[in-house]
This record gives structure tokens, C-alpha cells and sequence, in this order.
């Protein structure tokens, strides 16, 4: 069982101490070097991404083609299209199928 205790610092900094099992102290520790170092903001990196290139990029890591995502989320393979060039909107209820066929979180969509 993962347990985590936190002490604060005078300097604004907090120390964390975490109790993980042997098996997974590699994989956090991983996780933790990972996690300090510096992040760019996707949105600084991707300027010109919109949902229809996000999809077309999920779809493309899914090795799907447009016809076989259609059939996926029971829609006519033209709206998978106009959905990639950002001709037709992804609406909430959209995005969840999407998400779902894709194996991610629906919210990229959007």
C-alpha cells in the first residue's frame, strides 16, 4: 500500500517521503525523475493543434483506418472525415465514443 508523508520546509520547499512495495520502488522512482523535470505546456508545442488533428492523431497511433473508426462508433466514415478536418464539430457525446474506441480520455476531444 503506497503511503505518502509530507513535512513542509522553512525554504517553500515540502519533503515528501513515500513508503511503496519492493517490487514497485523502481517504477516510482522512475515516475519521480520524470515528474521533476521541466515540462513544456502541450499547447506551446502543438499551436495549431485543434480536436481534428487530435483525432486524426489517436487514430493514427491506433493504426485505424477512418472507415474502421466509423464503424467503431457507428457513424458513416465522410463524418470521421469532416470530423479530422475540423468541417464538423465533436460534440461531448462525440468525444466519449471516440474516447472509448481509441482507449483514451474523452476530454482531448473537446
Amino acid at each position: 500500500m503506497l503511503e505518502v508523508t509530507k513535512t513542509p520546509r522553512t525554504d517553500g520547499l515540502v519533503a515528501v517521503s513515500v513508503a511503496v512495495p519492493a517490487d514497485r520502488v523502481h517504477e516510482v522512482e522512475r515516475a519521480i525523475i520524470e515528474a521533476a523535470e521541466p515540462n513544456i505546456p502541450a499547447d506551446e508545442v502543438l499551436k495549431d493543434s485543434t480536436p481534428g488533428t487530435i483525432l486524426r492523431g489517436a487514430r493514427g497511433l491506433a493504426d485505424l483506418t477512418q472507415a474502421q473508426l466509423a464503424e467503431k462508433i457507428g457513424v458513416h466514415k465522410s463524418n470521421v472525415s469532416e470530423m479530422e478536418r475540423d468541417k464538423r464539430p465533436i460534440g461531448k457525446e462525440m468525444a466519449r465514443r471516440l474516447g472509448e474506441a481509441l482507449g483514451m480520455s474523452y476530454k482531448v476531444f473537446l
